[in-house]
């Protein structure tokens, strides 16, 4: 009974003089500046029992998806929600959904800059098949012409708009010594659907100004396209006469920048195309072993009935103009655009080394009649234009180094 009346006096003693809130049930969600120590030391390990059960569960997604945390961190410039996601009190028991809504949040409210950046990203992990295909890096093999344009893409309406400038230089296709030209316009693959700018009469350089629109084109689907320029001479009674063209492969174009206006030379139109080879040369001086590989061609001229050819190497050693040495490849069946991957090796003293040639030909083959040549260069000292004798050049001047390089096919 004593122990309990001093128990109680002291309970009255505490009441009175020490102003506590009283300890119920919801206390610990309602802060006060007058706490005692007592709650919350009761709440720390309630906090730190709780971070122990997040911590498995975020490596666990760190695990499961690596690549969340670069988007993260490359869109937390844009997106400042998604770096404080899990320090939100409220979602602190569903993680991945938190992340996943923040997320999907952020994307929808991405700014025209953080999608010209993924735009980058993307280019920069491109196929570079089409541009394979389309691109070309020679000199124009005689002057026709330039053309000026520029292009921007709207990111929100995803419109691809191009201006058509001017052109300078152009050649004179009439008998009063101007031209009367205008300006074709294509997105290859697509050949059917064509723009076409108006034409400027007797006039050796023209100015246009006209604008064009390629409406519904998403970014990844515009970077797999080629824009085609192909400028002609207008003849009202017979079929215009072509001056040049141009190629530009969409995925080369930075359009995260306003104003990508560019100047471009005008390639000839060759009449009679035999495609393009892609080589690489290396000799070794102590071996005195010269190898010659023929990795793949691009855009063969068909030989079939069918649009297609059945390709295949032939390679002829020459010194002077004596025939040394023949190796063939196998044949590529029904292709315009064959990889050989086909290496053959020669020994060749250093001191010949001037006066050897490759002579290397794409034949088509053929079951029935006679295998006909689809094209063929030269590789020597006197090659058969100036990027063979190029080719040859930089192969003895860099011994032990493998040269590549793209040529043109010539007709037999």
């Amino acid at each position: 009974m004593a122990e309990k009346g001093c128990l109680s006096a002291c309970c009255l003693w505490l009441r009175k003089h020490c102003p506590v809130i009283p300890w119920e049930d919801g206390d610990d969600e309602e802060e006060s500046p007058k706490r005692p120590l007592t709650p919350k030391s009761k709440q720390e390990p309630e906090q730190q029992q709780q971070q122990q059960q997040q911590q498995p569960v975020s490596l666990q997604e760190q695990q499961r998806s690596p690549s969340f945390d670069q988007s993260r961190y490359s869109l937390s410039s844009t997106c400042s929600d998604l770096s404080v996601t899990s320090e939100d009190p409220q979602n602190t028991s569903h993680p991945r959904a938190t992340k996943s809504s923040s997320l999907t949040s952020c994307t929808r409210n991405l700014s025209t800059r953080a999608r010209s950046l993924s735009v980058m990203a993307f280019f920069q992990n491109r196929s570079l098949s089409l541009v394979d295909m389309y691109i070309d890096t020679s000199e124009p093999t005689e002057n026709v012409g330039q053309i000026q344009f520029s292009m921007e893409y709207n990111f929100n309406e995803m419109t691809l708009i191009l201006r058509i400038m001017q052109a300078k230089e152009l050649p004179a296709k009439d008998l009063s010594g101007t031209s009367d030209p205008y300006v074709r316009v294509t997105l290859l693959p697509d050949k059917k659907h064509k723009l076409e700018t108006k034409i400027k009469r007797r006039t050796l350089h023209p100015k246009w100004h006209e604008t064009f629109y390629f409406e519904g084109f998403p970014i990844q689907k515009l970077q797999s396209r080629v824009l085609h320029l192909h400028v002609f001479d207008y003849d009202r009674f017979s079929r215009d006469d072509s001056i040049g063209e141009v190629h530009i492969p969409l995925c080369q174009v930075d359009f995260s920048e306003k104003n990508n206006t560019f100047w471009k030379a005008l390639h000839p139109l060759e009449k009679n195309k035999c495609g393009e080879i892609l080589t690489s040369l290396m000799y070794q001086p102590s071996t005195s072993q010269l190898t010659l590989t023929v990795i793949k061609c691009r855009n063969l001229k068909a030989k079939d009935i069918n649009g297609k050819s059945d390709p295949y190497v032939k390679v002829w050693l020459y010194f002077g103009e004596k025939r040394i040495e023949k190796k063939k490849s196998e044949v590529q069946f029904c292709t315009l655009n064959p990889e050989f991957n086909f290496s053959v090796m020669f020994e060749v003293p250093w001191e010949r080394i001037r006066e050897c040639q490759l002579n290397v030909t794409i034949m088509d083959h053929d079951k029935v009649g006679r295998n006909e040549a689809i094209g063929k260069i030269m590789l020597g000292k006197a090659g058969s234009g100036t990027s063979e004798t190029k080719h040859w050049s930089d192969m003895i001047t860099k011994p032990r180094q493998t040269v590549v390089m793209w040529h043109r096919l010539k007709p037999e």
